[in-house]
């Protein structure tokens, strides 16, 4: 593989941070700041793991590289790559099928509508919903959605697959089928960020560890340095509690 200064640079950060206004009661609101300052370059062929405890501004950090969300402050570049979310709170419309969500997708992802019908047969067969793909999404489970969304985003192939935490949804093989899968899109140097709270999936699939703590960036190297760290950080944290 080669180095990252070697490879094409695909989105940057640089201080990004955002806040925003949360509801705390009526006509009340209060200033939260879900994310501070994280910096970071996502290059070409790279797999970043990210790695953080609840509330630290992960998937907040992922709606930022995926374009959903601006940054209130700092600034993010996407150099010119396609980038799918792949997330629990897709962003399917729930009265649509799931086939037409598939179309829906891709197109949004920026791929044409023949291309997306040349692997919508693709798409359904891995997802296992059969006749379910015809039924309005909100009468999907959870673990559905998810093979669904697994599905459009793997045989769609944006630039950039974003992750976040979707790996322990769905039926066991499900579950294998789908770790296989993105196994192999990290051997085949494609790019991908992935939230886990599975340390051994992020030390096997990734081959950089973003860690976040209290919204900002706190370490971020090789996953054999950083891993073993944030594990012990999680021991103490619990022990304390």
């Amino acid at each position: 593989m080669k180095s990252p200064g070697q490879r094409r640079k695909l989105i940057s950060l640089d201080r990004a941070g955002l806040v925003y206004r949360r509801r705390t009661g009526f006509l009340r609101t209060s200033r939260f700041e879900a994310l501070t300052d994280v910096s970071l370059e996502l290059h070409e062929g790279e797999s970043l793991g990210i790695v953080g405890r609840n509330g630290s501004g992960k998937s907040t950090l992922m709606k930022i590289l995926a374009g959903i969300l601006r940054p209130s402050r700092g600034c993010v570049v996407n150099h010119g790559c396609s980038v799918a979310l792949l997330t629990l709170q897709l962003g399917f419309d729930p009265n649509l099928s799931g086939r037409q969500n598939i179309l829906m997708s891709g197109m949004l992802l920026g791929f044409r509508l023949k291309y997306v019908k040349s692997f919508m047969d693709l798409i359904i067969e891995f997802s296992g919903l059969g006749s379910a793909i015809d039924n309005p999404l909100h009468t999907y489970s959870t673990g559905m959605k998810a093979r669904l969304g697994f599905s459009v985003a793997f045989h769609l192939d944006p630039d950039v697959l974003l992750v976040d935490e979707v790996f322990g949804v769905g039926d066991a093989n499900f579950k294998q089928k789908s770790q296989k899968v993105m196994e192999e899109k990290v051997k085949s140097d494609k790019t991908i960020v992935m939230v886990s709270h599975s340390l051994p999936l992020l030390q096997r699939l990734c081959d950089r560890i973003l860690w976040i703590e209290r919204g900002q960036t706190h370490r971020s190297g090789d996953p054999g340095e950083i891993l073993p760290a944030y594990r012990e950080h999680l021991q103490r944290s619990n022990g304390a509690a």
